[in-house]
C-alpha cells in the first residue's frame, strides 16, 4: 500500500498538471496541517484516492466548521456539506476505512485503522493550539475507539497522523515547534505502526525525516513523500514493513 503525505507547504512535484500521472500507484493521501483546503480539493480531484487530514497551526480559515468546541461541528447542514472538500478530517475520530484493506499472514482482509489530533502546542493562544494536558485528554477521548478496534481486529490502530511531533522526535526547542509527550505515551502504549506528522519544516536535505520509537515509524511529511507499507504480520500491533521512498 503506497500512501502520499503531505503537509505545510504547496510541492510543485503535487501541485502539476502531471500529478495524476506522478501519483497513479498511491493507493490514499494523508495531509498533515497547513495547508490551504483549495490544495486538498486539488489533490482529491486529480488523484480520485481517499484523503485524510488533520488541520495545523495555520491555515485555519475553516477549521471552524470542523473543531468540537463549537455548536456549529455538530450541525448537520448545507454549510458543513460544501466545506467537507472531499476528504475524510480524521482528528479526534478512530476511522476503519474499508476502502483501504490490509491482509494478514492468514490472508484476512481487515480495513486499515486510522486515529489523529489537529493542532500545535500552545505558544501564543491561537487557534488549535493546545496544552500538554488539553492534547492528553483528547488522546484519552479516542480510547473508547481504540479498545474496540483491538477487540474486533486484534490491533489498536495502523496510522496515528497529528501535526505537532512526539516531544524529543523531530521537534524543535522554540515555543511553537516543541512537541507533546503525550504523543510518545499514545505510540508506545497504542502500537501504531506509522506515525505521520509536519509542523517542522525541513531546509537540509541531512535532517532526519523518518525515525523508530518503539514499535512505530515516526515520519516527517513536510512538503511531500511516498511510503510504502508492506503488511508482514498481526501480531500484539500490526507488524508493517514501511518504505520511505524517494521524492518522485
Amino acid at each position: 500500500m503506497k500512501l502520499l503525505l503531505v503537509s505545510d507547504q504547496i510541492d510543485p512535484l503535487v501541485y502539476s498538471t502531471s500529478v495524476k500521472e506522478r501519483y497513479s500507484d498511491i493507493d490514499a493521501v494523508f495531509c498533515a496541517g497547513d495547508l490551504p483546503m483549495d490544495y486538498m480539493d486539488f489533490i482529491v480531484d486529480s488523484l480520485g484516492k481517499p484523503t485524510f487530514f488533520v488541520f495545523g497551526n495555520h491555515d485555519l480559515k475553516e477549521y471552524k466548521y470542523y473543531k468540537k468546541d463549537t455548536s456549529v461541528a455538530y450541525q448537520f447542514s448545507k454549510q458543513q456539506y460544501e466545506h467537507s472538500h472531499g476528504v475524510d478530517y480524521i482528528s479526534n475520530k478512530v476511522i476503519r476505512c474499508k476502502k483501504l484493506k490490509i491482509t494478514d499472514k492468514y490472508g484476512k482482509k481487515s480495513p486499515l485503522l486510522i486515529t489523529g489530533v489537529s493542532g500545535s502546542i500552545r505558544y501564543n493562544k491561537g487557534e488549535a493550539q493546545f496544552t500538554e494536558t488539553q492534547m492528553r485528554m483528547q488522546l484519552l477521548g479516542l480510547i473508547p475507539g481504540l479498545i474496540w478496534n483491538k477487540l474486533r481486529y486484534g490491533r489498536w490502530c495502523d496510522i496515528f497522523m497529528t501535526h505537532a511531533s512526539p516531544r524529543h522526535v523531530h521537534d524543535r526547542e522554540d515555543p511553537c515547534h516543541i512537541g507533546f509527550n503525550c504523543f510518545n505515551w499514545f505510540i508506545k502504549t497504542f502500537k501504531p505502526s506509522l506515525m505521520i506528522h509536519g509542523h517542522i519544516h525541513l531546509y537540509d536535505l541531512n535532517d532526519t525525516r523518518a525515525t523508530k520509537v518503539h514499535s512505530t515509524m515516526v515520519v516527517n511529511a513536510y512538503s511531500h513523500l511516498v511510503v510504502e507499507l508492506n503488511s508482514n504480520t498481526l501480531g500484539e500491533s500490526f507488524d508493517t514493513d514501511i518504505s520511505i521512498l524517494s521524492d518522485r
